[in-house]
C-alpha cells in the first residue's frame, strides 16, 4: 500500500499543473487500444484507480506507445500509487512525442515532477539531480515557466545545493505576483531553503460559513488540524465528540482547527454545524471530488491531518488515541517559536 504522505507530496507536486491537459486526438488509434482504453476510463467511474491503471498501461501498449491520453493518466496514477516505471516511461514518451519548444518544454516539466515524486518517497539522491537536468531543459526550451523554476528550485534544495535553489526561487518571485498562491510560500524557501526539502501541506485557501478567508500559509506559526468528514457518515459523527473536546482542550493556543465537510447538501451541513455546537472553524468541499479533497487525496472518512508550525504536514489520523499528546508537543514548539528570541528578563 502506498504511503499516505507520499500520496499528499504527489498530489501537491501536481496541483495547477499544466501538463496534464486532454486535448481532442489524444486517445488511442487502433482498435485494440481503443477497448482497453474504454475500460479503463469505466474502471475510473467506478473508482478502481488502479486496475484504472493497468488498463491504460495496457492500452498505451497496443497503440505502440503512441497513446497520449494513456500516457498521462499513466503518470498521474502511476505517481499516486506507486508505480514509478509506468509513470517514467510515459513521460519518456510524451516527450518523444513533443512537436516544439513548447511541448518540449512541458514534456521535461512533466518528468521532473515525476523523478522528483519519485525522489521523495525512495529518497534517492540521483533522482533529485535527474529532476533537477530535467526542469533546467524545460526553462532552456522555453524560458516564461515559472512552474518550471520552482520546480528546479526544489530539485537543487534536495540536493543541498542551497545558494543556487535560492537564486531559482528569487527568479520564480520576479515571474509571480505576490497574491498568487505559492509567493509567500517561496519567500518562506528563500529564508528557509530546508523547507523546500520537507512534505509541505499544500497550498490552500477557503472561507468558511463565518464568512472568514483562511490561507494555509496565512497560519504560518500555527499548528493547523484539518478534520474531514460528512453528516452522513457515522464513524464521523462517533468521533465529533472527541473533536469538540480537542477544540475546548486547545482554546486560546496556537493551533487552528478547520473542519472540512464532504456533505453535498449545504442547508443539511449548516443545520447540523449549529445543532451540535461545532463552534471551530467550518468549510464546505462538496464530497470526495471536491477541491480540498483531491489536494490531500481523501478517500474516505473521517480522516485528519496535522500541520506544524512550518506549514509541514504530519501524518495522523482520527481516532488515534495519541493525537492530543501529539498537539501538544506541536502545539509546545509553535509556543517557542512564537515567543521573541530576547525575552525581557
Amino acid at each position: 500500500m502506498r504511503s499516505l504522505l507520499a500520496g499528499l507530496a504527489a498530489t501537491y507536486l501536481f496541483t495547477g499543473m499544466p501538463a496534464l491537459a486532454q486535448e481532442a486526438g489524444d486517445g488511442p488509434t487502433s482498435e485494440k487500444a481503443q477497448k482497453s482504453y474504454q475500460e479503463a476510463l469505466k474502471l475510473l467511474r467506478e473508482r478502481k484507480e488502479e486496475w484504472a491503471l493497468e488498463a491504460f498501461k495496457k492500452a498505451d501498449k497496443h497503440d505502440d506507445g503512441h497513446c497520449r491520453a494513456c500516457q498521462k493518466q499513466m503518470i498521474k496514477y502511476g505517481v499516486q500509487y506507486g508505480d514509478w516505471k509506468a509513470a517514467e516511461l510515459a513521460s519518456e514518451e510524451l516527450l518523444n512525442e513533443a512537436k516544439d519548444n513548447k511541448e518540449t518544454a512541458l514534456g521535461h516539466y512533466q518528468y521532473a515532477q515525476v523523478l522528483i515524486a519519485e525522489a521523495s518517497n525512495k529518497h534517492k539522491e540521483e533522482l533529485f539531480s535527474q529532476a533537477h537536468d530535467h526542469a533546467a531543459k524545460a526553462v532552456a526550451a522555453y524560458s516564461n515557466f515559472p512552474e518550471a523554476v520552482l520546480l528546479d528550485g526544489k530539485a537543487l534544495a534536495n540536493l543541498k545545493q542551497d545558494d543556487a535553489a535560492k537564486a531559482q526561487f528569487e527568479r520564480f518571485l520576479k515571474m509571480r505576483s505576490p497574491g498568487s498562491p505559492d509567493y509567500r510560500r517561496v519567500q518562506r524557501f528563500i529564508d528557509q531553503p530546508g523547507l523546500a526539502r520537507a512534505r509541505m501541506a499544500p497550498p490552500f485557501a477557503v472561507t468558511t460559513v463565518e464568512g472568514e478567508r483562511v490561507s494555509m500559509d496565512d497560519l504560518q506559526g500555527k499548528v493547523v488540524l484539518l478534520d474531514f468528514w460528512a453528516t452522513w457518515c457515522v464513524p464521523c459523527r462517533e468521533a465529533l465528540p472527541h473533536m469538540k473536546q480537542v477544540a475546548k482542550k486547545f482554546q486560546g493556543e496556537p493551533l487552528v482547527i478547520l473542519s472540512i465537510s464532504l456533505d453535498a447538501n449545504e442547508e443539511k451541513w449548516k443545520e447540523f454545524i449549529t445543532k451540535n455546537e461545532m463552534t471551530w472553524r467550518q468549510y464546505r468541499d462538496g464530497g470526495f471530488t471536491g477541491p480540498i479533497a483531491r489536494m490531500f487525496s481523501v478517500r474516505a472518512i473521517p480522516a485528519t491531518f496535522t500541520i506544524d508550525a512550518d506549514g509541514v504536514l504530519q501524518d495522523e489520523h482520527i481516532g488515534d488515541a495519541s493525537i492530543e499528546g501529539k498537539l501538544k508537543k506541536l502545539v509546545a514548539r509553535a509556543r517557542e517559536l512564537q515567543a521573541p528570541e530576547n525575552p525581557a528578563k
